[in-house]
């Protein structure tokens, strides 16, 4: 373990600029999960260097992080059109598996028992025509030429230039001198806490708010769990089972509230096709309210540490 925060820094990211830049090749041919697996490791090395922004030299810094949010633009426009159809496909049995089967229990627990279809035992579910498979085709489209787009960004002089620059991170880190000498333990806790207290501000800022005003809050507060949970796991090796407790805690948070988001964000898409809607419209409709609602039913205990914590 690094005894002083600017080297221990560099040790906790290292591991991600590394499956950042071995990424690339399995991006290129398409595999399964590549996209998303390229922008966790995007989005949690921007995360953590901003969280961590005082042990490195400002420019720097900022350079690298506006650099890995246009990275991660390009592969979030991607991974969305890939979640949107993956999700679309389940609930609409495009797979050709009856419905009960093809749908993941968090997304089939959502659909009303009055509004899913009985499939005759033996028999297959059909397959839903016309605006079911719209739909699904049309987030394809998009994940199709957002993908195109990533593996052409591949190929220019800023995304090389960006992998220079992360490997210079590692090898030739940017380090604020007076920073980086100061003690780990202490200056990791710093870090920790700031981002421990503005999820704190968020949480309480959520109260009172309803409708459009709410949904935007939740996903503030989610972006800032998501934020905590990488400064506390980047933080593990140094401050041990407290940082790793808090990592867990924000990540659990982090997912009820992307659970609530992927189904708000979905039941809008689903909306801006009704030009083109037939009878499962509406049952899509109701099956993604329902399943925002029940995740935000598992809230309140998910958020329940903001308000106690060892570290704060």
């Amino acid at each position: 373990m690094s005894a002083t925060a600017g080297p221990a820094l560099i040790d906790a990211v290292a591991a991600d600029v590394d499956r950042l830049c071995t990424a690339e090749p399995d991006v290129r041919q398409d595999l399964p999960d590549s996209v998303h697996k390229m922008r966790v490791a995007t989005r949690r090395l921007r995360s953590v260097l901003k969280s961590y922004r005082r042990v490195l030299r400002r420019r720097a810094v900022g350079e690298i992080t506006d650099e890995l949010r246009w990275l991660g633009g390009l592969l979030g426009v991607a991974r969305d059109a890939e979640v949107r159809a993956e999700r679309f496909t389940a609930l609409l049995g495009d797979t050709g598996e009856p419905l009960d089967d093809a749908v993941p229990a968090s997304v089939d627990a959502a659909v009303p028992a009055s509004a899913k279809q009985s499939v005759p035992a033996g028999e297959k579910s059909t397959r839903r025509e016309d605006f079911g498979q719209r739909l699904v085709a049309a987030e394809r489209a998009i994940y199709a030429d957002a993908h195109r787009a990533v593996v052409d960004a591949f190929d220019n002089d800023r995304y090389t230039a960006l992998l220079g620059t992360l490997h210079a991170l590692i090898t030739d880190p940017p380090l604020k001198d007076s920073r980086a000498a100061e003690p780990a333990e202490p200056a990791f806790t710093k870090v920790l806490r700031r981002d421990l207290r503005e999820l704190r501000h968020l949480v309480h800022s959520e109260h009172g708010l309803a409708g459009a005003e709410r949904i935007e809050c939740l996903h503030d507060i989610r972006k800032a769990a998501k934020r905590l949970r990488y400064s506390a796991e980047a933080a593990t090796t140094v401050l041990g089972k407290p940082a790793e407790n808090l990592g867990k805690q924000a990540k659990h948070l982090q997912g009820v509230l992307g659970d609530h988001r992927d189904a708000v964000e979905a039941l809008h898409t689903i909306r801006t096709h009704v030009a083109d809607a037939d009878s499962s419209y509406q049952r899509l409709c109701d099956a993604e309210e329902t399943a925002a609602a029940r995740a935000l039913e598992q809230y309140p205990d998910a958020v329940e540490f903001v308000h106690h914590h060892p570290l704060d």
